[in-house]
């Protein structure tokens, strides 16, 4: 664990972390996971919400170290196994309030070199057994949110040839410039970038398209959005009345796809990380919604694995829009990190869709949402696929054709 890391810069992402992306409110809870090598930060986080009136702050770690214990030295069925009863435990302080942070900083590459099958039975497992801790979190019922530390694992992927202490360094201060942190007031930088956001959300919710044409290299696709699809970015307010920006960095306009009108074929523009493992030179074919054909360079039976997770798997949840001028993509660095790279391109999301992206989709059953064409599915796993080559349209219920994007640009 670094020492070297600048307090200063950890510290106003804790600030902005709880009163800008959580927004933690006076007297709730907050439950918090993260990588052990995080623990400066979310000693910092603890803090900055107790200063902001939380009520108790409860950490919940995790090591790399233990997790590949299990893979190499674990029984056979033990890949089958979760923690049910601490999904159970963390949906019932979601319900009865409590907030939601994650630290991101996995290092990227720590599951490479195991059976990709028994990767992808523990990943299954998890998300069967974590429904009562994701539901309110894709309802957005729960204020909620999602930073990064640079751990020494995630810092040597994406610097692999400078020395540790200043690959951490290097990658903190990427961290720092893609969240908005710069200048001397990122509360209100923020403020500013929602606003932006908003103005694209307004239009694109206007347009009330039927389907959205992507053409580039290697991609082809005709997507279909849901019936009363939404279209949202920047801060939105959880169901509890709390205004919070769910990711930091996001650059994103995003909604529902409908899950069994997508056709063609679309190639991935960056790697996808993934449970360990990076999957390169994604490229897919749709049929009526359902990916039939899926290739990858390297990872591609961790790519097969994850599609047949369940039906809904191979279906997508999430189209989302992003500007190939983006800070994160102009900045040049490749994060291995999804919550960084879905965020300097256009991508769409395998799995779960999100209920508040569906009109009216927050009262709706599960069935109902399916009815609209909202994906159902135990995985939400989002890849690039935008570039500056990519050129999208929107097309109307009446057949109207309307540029989007040209060149990787809003066309509008």
């Amino acid at each position: 664990m670094s020492n070297t890391l600048d307090h200063k810069k950890l510290d106003r992402l804790a600030e902005v972390a709880v009163r800008t992306g959580v927004n933690l409110a006076k007297g709730q809870e907050l439950v918090i996971t993260a990588p052990i090598e995080a623990l400066p930060l979310v000693r910092l986080i603890a803090e900055h919400a107790y200063k902001a009136g939380a009520a108790l702050v409860t950490p919940i770690f995790s090591d790399g170290q233990i997790t590949k214990a299990r893979y190499e030295h674990g029984d056979e069925e033990s890949f089958d196994v979760a923690a049910a009863w601490l999904f159970k435990a963390m949906g019932e302080a979601f319900s009865n309030g409590a907030a939601r942070m994650a630290i991101s900083g996995e290092d990227p590459m720590l599951l490479s070199e195991q059976d990709p099958a028994k990767v992808a039975r523990v990943s299954k497992a998890t998300s069967i057994a974590g429904k009562p801790a994701m539901k309110p979190i894709v309802g957005f019922e729960v204020n909620w949110n999602i930073v990064a530390y640079p751990t020494t694992g995630w810092a040597a992927k994406v610097f692999p040839d400078l020395p540790i202490d200043e690959a951490q360094a290097k990658l903190l201060d990427a961290i720092y410039a893609a969240s908005r942190i710069d200048g001397d007031d990122p509360v209100a930088n923020w403020a500013h970038h929602t606003n932006e956001l908003k103005k694209r959300v307004t239009w694109l919710n206007g347009q009330k398209f039927d389907a959205l044409q992507y053409t580039g290299p290697g991609t082809d696709l005709r997507l279909g959005l849901a019936e009363g699809h939404i279209w949202k970015g920047g801060a939105s307010p959880a169901l509890n009345g709390i205004i919070c920006q769910p990711n930091i960095p996001t650059e994103e306009v995003f909604t529902c796809p409908h899950a069994y009108k997508v056709d063609g074929w679309v190639s991935a523009t960056k790697p996808l990380a993934h449970q360990g493992t990076v999957i390169e030179n994604i490229a897919v074919r749709f049929q009526a919604g359902k990916i039939v054909e899926a290739t990858a360079t390297k990872g591609q039976d961790v790519l097969r694995a994850l599609l047949n997770t369940d039906e809904g798997a191979s279906r997508i949840g999430e189209v989302a829009l992003v500007p190939h001028s983006s800070p994160i993509s102009q900045s040049g660095v490749l994060f291995y990190n999804t919550l960084f790279d879905e965020n300097a391109s256009c991508h769409i999301a395998l799995g779960q869709s999100y209920a508040d992206t569906v009109e009216g989709g927050a009262v709706f059953l599960p069935e109902e949402l399916q009815q609209k064409g909202a994906n159902q599915s135990l995985i939400h796993v989002d890849w690039m696929i935008g570039s500056q080559s990519m050129n999208i349209d929107g097309i109307t219920l009446q057949g109207t054709v309307v540029p989007v994007m040209r060149a990787g640009e809003w066309a509008f």
